[in-house]
Formats: structure tokens, C-alpha cells, sequence
């Protein structure tokens, strides 16, 4: 099979531009024949983007689903890190992750998951020990250890994650790195200990001082962490150690836009069109070995046609030579997806979110529009009859953690401010990094229907306004309680609507849902709810 493509070629390597015909044959450029200078009446053909780190089970999506939509926005691969559902349903769930995604021309690239479960201090449904580890680093399917969270660990020397490190080493894989705020000294260490990336650089003093100390740095713009703007000028003087990502993306956002979208913000900004590309496309490919191609002869044909170079709107996407995204619709068929999950919660009754006022100030968790991290500070809380109630007035409303995988435990019940619900609740199975059911609400009547409708669904959002059935819906996701088997484009118009009627509710996050799922993620300060408690992630213990 032969195809022939005429356009501007863009040679990234080469920092060049001209304009000439590409040559694909069985799957792979046969040939890139010059034949003049840039012709800005043609198309242009560059190498396929890059998300250099996700979690595809973040998109509410399986993997074929999630390809289905990326590749509309010309995105060809991803380093990919099966940690979610992992820690639900463990090896299982990795080999599940990867075996959908063989069904359908996509490029993942999976990780060992490094941090299963992620903490001591939560309940997961499955933990990774270093044998397990040390078996996925030794499969030709796994590229790379997962980012490594337990920073803690890895500065004290933690056996275990220094054999997870090590084993890594021993295949010759990358490690990639998780350690938000650390700076210093401390950062040295980490590094040094064989700490290749991080993607949670919330400042460019921290980027600037990583990358010094020889680390690579993602910028990540996902749907709720939101890094871009901080660390995209980084780009002028580190072309060769940045790559771009989204960490976490939502189904509504991806259906919109991906790596594309990025590499139209910088250019706006004035950076040059090769460094960004280099970001984009070629970095993570040499950074993690990829089995992808980068747009020279004898590559695989892994390729995006592009109108132009500013907007970066994608008239066709290649994968092995295979057109799968052609003028916005995905050629990539849907296929059928199993179910694997773990969910043993049994429904609750709205008195199990009475709390007691024990008669002093609380600590109220302040939830950050666009980032991981949280705020606290000690507060007197809204008391009705010696109980501590939602305070919409205020905005201190209740935040509730149901462990999923036993029946009938107390749930875990603290305070937020920041949601900014003025009625009703909202609640998601998908809650980083144990996944246990999340909700955040006015009322405990409220509380209880939005989370007794993930428990019937075993797994999903929801949302539910206590009195008003008319309001109350459920978006399930029976696959780990973290994605849905449907298909994709219906999931993102689905998810649109549950997250347009959160904030019609009175939520002015940018993305509630996914933010909420980040309020239990004991391994990003300051404060944070796990099933077991309210946990202080600056000293690592509960409080």
C-alpha cells in the first residue's frame, strides 16, 4: 500500500520548513522529497503530538475510547500511567488497560504503576509489590516506572521504593518523578536518586531549579491542574528538557482539544514554532523510547496535517500509515470493552453524615480553582442542634469519603470551602488516588442520594438535590468505577451536562468534578479527606 502527501514538510530536527511530497509505503515513510520552499497554499505535515503524561482512565474513557478522540486533535501517543486502576483492581487492571488499547491504532505507552497503593493512610483495592513491579518493567508493553510519589521514600531511603528505582535501572526505563514543592537540597536528592521528569511544577523557581539540577519538566494543562501559564516560558531556553502533557483530562475537554491546543498557546506567546514542536512531539518520543515515528524516512508514518501553524487545526492524523482522523471525525471504530471492577460499598442512610460538634474550631480544607494543592485554615462551623451543618452562606459545606471496598464503614466527614454550592451535593468513585467515593454537599440528606447513586451504579459522578428527584442523575462508570464502556463522544456530552447543572447549583470551579476527585489525594498539601481521615500532607500524617 502507497500513499503520497503533498505539503510543507516540517523538519523539527532540522529547525527547517520546505515544501514537497511525503512518501508512505506498508506503513512507514518510504521517502520525503524536497521540491521548494515553504508554500503556505498547502497544508503542513509535521510528526505526531505527544501527551508525554496521563491517566487515560482520568478521561472517564477506556483506552480505545480515549484514542477515538485524541486522535481527531493529532495527537498519536501517550505515556500513559495505569496508577488508577491499579490501585482498584491491581495487576488486573493494568493488563486490562493494556489489552484495550491494542484493539484500536493508538500508541500507549504504558508505566509501571510505582505508588500501589499510593499511601498507608487510605484504603485501596490493591497494592503493586516490587516483584510485581520488577515483572511489568521486564514486559516490552511497559516503558517506563510511574511517577514516584512517595518522594518521602525515596529521601529516607525506603526499601521498597528504592528496589522499585532499582529494578527500573535494571531494564534501563525511565523513572519519572512526582515531588510538588520540593526544592532545595531535598530536590538534589531526589533527583540524584535516578528521578528523571516531574509534571508538578506549580512555580518556575521549582521548574528552573529541577531543571539545573538535571531534571526534565511537563507542562501540564489538564482540566482541573492548570500549569501552563507559569512554566510555558521555560520553553525559550530549555527546548531540549520540556515536554507537554495533560495529566488528568475529562472527557468534555478532550473532545475539545489536546496537545494541539497547547502548542497554538505558545506560539501566541511568541515562542519559536520549532522549540515548541520539539516539546510536543519529539522529546517524549526520545525521552521514553517510544514506538514512534518522527517524520524522517524510514520512521514509522506517525503524522498530523495541519492547516497552518498557529492555530494548529488538524486536517488528518496518520498512525502507521493508517488514516484515523480525518477534518475533526475519528476514523478509529468503536470496540466493545469488558467490565473489570471492585466495588463493595452497600447504600447508607442520611444520618451516617451527622457530625458532632465536639465545641471547638474545625479545619476547613480550601479547594484551589485550577490546582492540586489546597489551603486550611481553623474555623467555628455553622452548629444545628449539635451537629455541624453545610453553611452555603459562607461557603464551609461538608466533605464526606466513603470507603467503596468494604460494606458498611462510617464514612470519613470534614469541611470545604471553595465549591461554592448553594444547594444540593456532588459526589464521583473517581477520588485519586484509592478512588473510594467522594461528595461534597449541602445538606447530609443531599450527601447521602448522590452518593447512594454511585453505589448502585458501582461507580460514576453524580449529583442530587435532596426533595428534587427532577435534578437528581448519574453518569456510571462501571469499568473500576473509573471509566465507561460507552462510547465517548456520548460520554462528553453526558459529563457536559452533570457539570453544567454542578455549577448552575451554584459551583464556580472551573471543573468541579475533577477537582473533588483531587480532594483526596493525601500526596498533594496541604490538607486533604481520605476514608480513614483528615490528612496533613506537608507532615505526612493525619490530623
Amino acid at each position: 500500500m502507497k500513499e503520497t502527501i503533498l505539503g510543507n514538510i516540517v523538519d523539527v530536527h532540522g529547525k527547517r520548513i520546505f515544501f514537497g511530497e511525503l512518501c508512505i509505503t506498508n506503513g512507514t515513510i518510504y521517502s520525503l522529497e524536497e521540491r521548494g520552499g515553504e508554500d503556505k497554499s498547502f497544508p503542513y505535515l509535521l510528526p505526531g503530538f505527544i501527551d508525554a503524561h496521563v491517566h487515560v482512565e482520568s478521561s472517564m474513557l477506556v483506552p480505545s475510547e480515549f484514542a477515538r478522540l485524541a486522535v481527531v486533535h493529532g495527537t498519536v501517543g501517550t505515556i500513559s500511567d495505569p496508577h488508577e486502576i491499579a490501585n482498584v483492581c491491581g495487576m488486573p487492571g493494568v493488563d486490562y488497560m493494556i489489552e484495550n488499547g491494542k484493539s484500536v491504532p493508538f500508541k500507549f505507552h504504558f508505566g509501571a504503576p510505582s505508588c500501589v497503593p499510593a499511601t498507608t493512610f487510605e484504603t485501596a483495592g490493591a497494592e503493586l509489590d516490587v516483584t510485581q513491579v520488577d515483572e511489568l518493567l521486564g514486559r516490552k508493553e511497559i516503558y517506563y516506572l510511574s511517577e514516584m510519589m512517595n518522594f518521602p521514600g525515596v529521601l529516607h531511603g525506603d526499601e521498597t521504593v528504592m528496589q522499585k528505582i532499582a529494578a527500573a535501572k535494571k531494564y534501563g526505563k525511565p523513572v519519572d518523578g512526582h515531588a510538588p514543592g520540593l526544592m532545595g537540597e531535598d530536590a538534589v536528592r531526589y533527583i540524584n536518586a535516578g528521578i528523571s521528569t516531574d509534571h508538578e511544577c506549580f512555580t518556575l523557581e521549582e521548574a528552573l531549579h529541577k531543571l539545573k539540577h538535571g531534571m526534565k519538566i511537563l507542562i501540564r494543562e489538564g482540566s482541573a491542574a492548570r500549569n501552563f501559564e507559569a512554566l510555558i516560558p521555560l520553553l525559550h531556553d530549555y527546548e531540549d528538557e520540556i515536554m507537554f502533557c495533560s495529566d488528568d483530562k475529562h472527557p468534555d475537554s478532550l473532545a475539545e482539544g489536546h496537545i494541539n491546543d497547547l502548542c497554538s498557546r505558545a506560539v501566541e506567546k511568541g515562542i519559536n514554532v520549532f522549540k515548541v514542536l520539539k516539546a510536543a512531539c519529539i522529546n517524549p518520543v526520545e525521552h521514553y523510547k517510544m514506538n514512534v515515528g518522527r517524520l524522517r524516512p524510514g520512521d514509522q508514518a506517525d503524522l498530523v496535517v495541519c492547516e497552518d501553524l498557529t492555530h494548529f487545526r488538524v486536517m488528518a492524523t496518520y498512525i502507521d500509515g493508517i488514516k484515523v482522523a480525518e477534518n475533526g471525525i475519528s476514523l478509529i471504530h468503536p470496540q466493545k470493552a469488558e467490565v473489570i471492577n471492585q466495588f463493595e460499598a452497600a447504600p447508607l442512610k442520611a444520618d451516617s453524615f451527622h457530625l458532632k460538634w465536639s465545641g471547638e474550631k474545625m479545619r476547613v480544607i480550601h479547594a484551589l480553582d485550577g490546582q492540586l494543592i489546597t489551603e486550611s485554615t481553623e474555623e467555628e462551623p455553622k452548629v444545628e442542634k449539635g451537629m455541624v451543618v453545610g453553611d452555603p452562606e459562607r461557603d464551609i459545606l461538608k466533605i464526606v469519603v466513603v470507603n467503596r471496598y468494604e460494606k458498611n464503614v462510617p464514612p470519613a466527614i470534614a469541611l470545604i470551602r471553595n465549591f461554592g454550592l448553594k444547594k444540593g451535593a456532588i459526589a464521583s468513585s473517581v477520588a485519586h488516588d484509592s478512588h473510594n467515593v467522594i461528595a461534597v454537599g449541602v445538606d447530609d440528606e443531599s450527601i447521602c442520594e448522590a452518593v447512594n447513586l454511585i453505589i448502585r451504579e458501582k461507580g460514576g459522578v453524580s449529583l442530587a438535590v435532596y426533595g428534587q428527584p427532577e435534578a437528581t442523575t448519574v453518569l456510571a462508570l462501571p469499568v473500576a468505577g473509573l471509566m465507561s464502556n460507552e462510547n465517548g463522544y456520548e460520554v462528553a456530552r453526558e459529563y457536559t451536562a452533570i457539570d453544567r447543572t454542578a455549577k448552575a447549583l451554584g459551583c464556580q470551579l472551573g471543573a468541579p468534578y475533577m477537582t473533588l476527585s483531587f480532594m483526596a489525594l493525601l500526596v498533594i498539601p496541604k490538607l486533604k479527606l481520605s476514608d480513614k481521615g483528615l490528612f496533613d500532607g506537608e507532615r505526612f500524617c493525619f490530623v
